[in-house]
């Protein structure tokens, strides 16, 4: 996967930053070892900006609809990288033991919480709970990070990197009441990281 990955990322990184810069803000953030990485999403574009701003000695595996996988020869690819698919709209217990299992190992996986990309100015930003479950059961910290929707042509979007936490519950057996919580207020610390934007 490590070869992969650098491999593309070698490939991708020029022309990318070359119209879409981007600029880390917080990288110093950054756990060793396993974290959820878990951001705000508006744009395809999202996850090459999360790889770039972390850079090649932060390598990332990230979970994508598995519609994503299936397309010819990008598909391969970046699944050789470390993307892996999940089929949305059920419960995908393959996908969650891959995530359970690359967590555990060390790696850092992005996800986004909503689940799917949202407008810009959308007051919709309910997360969904497999976030917190993944954090909870595995016991790596989550890493809140916020992206504006928008992004400027040939000037730097900043990343911000929230400070890495681990989500608490009164048991080991979180209730769904309490996944619901821990989801809201990941969403909560996201968004909170838009302040260190317009500073």
């Amino acid at each position: 996967m490590e070869r992969w990955y650098r491999i593309l990322y070698c490939i991708i990184y020029p022309f990318f930053n070359l119209v879409h810069p981007s600029k880390a803000i917080g990288k110093e953030n950054l756990p060793e070892g396993g974290a959820l990485i878990c951001a705000n999403h508006t744009k395809a574009s999202d996850p090459f900006f999360i790889v770039f701003a972390f850079g090649l000695k932060n390598r990332v595996c990230a979970m994508a609809k598995a519609e994503l996988l299936r397309i010819p020869v990008i598909g391969p690819l970046i699944g050789k990288a470390g993307v892996f698919g999940i089929e949305r709209g059920k419960a995908d217990v393959g996908a969650i033991k891959t995530a359970m299992k690359l967590l555990k190992s060390g790696e850092k996986m992005v996800m986004f919480p909503e689940g799917t990309r949202r407008a810009e100015d959308s007051e919709n930003h309910e997360a969904k709970t497999g976030a917190a479950m993944l954090a909870l059961r595995t016991g790596v910290p989550i890493v809140p990070v916020y992206i504006p929707g928008k992004k400027r042509w040939f000037r730097p979007t900043p990343v911000v990197i929230g400070q890495p936490y681990h989500p608490q519950t009164a048991d080991k057996r979180a209730t769904p009441e309490e996944y619901k919580a821990i989801a809201d207020d990941l969403m909560e610390r996201i968004f909170a990281l838009a302040r260190q934007v317009k500073e």
